[in-house]
């Protein structure tokens, strides 16, 4: 279950960047997620509340942002949605498909007190 190392390092970067800033308290963490990236929400917001125990991160508010996946087609020349991987293009049928987002995990946000 790769979702409880992500959510271990996310602590870890979240806590190490409010403790740099001298802050006391981490009130809200929000990652933005690709649709692409295989990861299972639950399992990295269950592995985030596990790994932020005992830490200035724990009973912070974790959210999640979903980021579409948008590729571009090398078939019809347009930026298109997809909603999975190995799908065709919604316009053309084509497969040749380039990933622009969709395959990310970032931190996007993070309260402190």
């Amino acid at each position: 279950m790769h979702e409880l190392s992500l959510s271990l390092n996310t602590v870890d970067t979240v806590v190490a960047q409010a403790q740099k800033q001298g802050f006391k308290r981490v009130t809200k963490v929000t990652l933005a997620i690709g649709t692409l990236s295989c990861i299972e929400h639950q399992a990295l917001a269950t592995g985030f509340e596990f790994a932020s125990r005992g830490t200035i991160a724990e009973a912070a508010i974790f959210e999640i942002e979903a980021v579409a996946a948008k590729v571009w087609c090398l078939d019809c020349q347009q930026y298109v949605l997809i909603a999975e991987r190995g799908i065709c293009c919604p316009i053309c049928q084509g497969y040749q498909l380039k990933v622009e987002a969709g395959e990310e995990l970032m931190i996007k946000h993070i309260e402190v007190e």
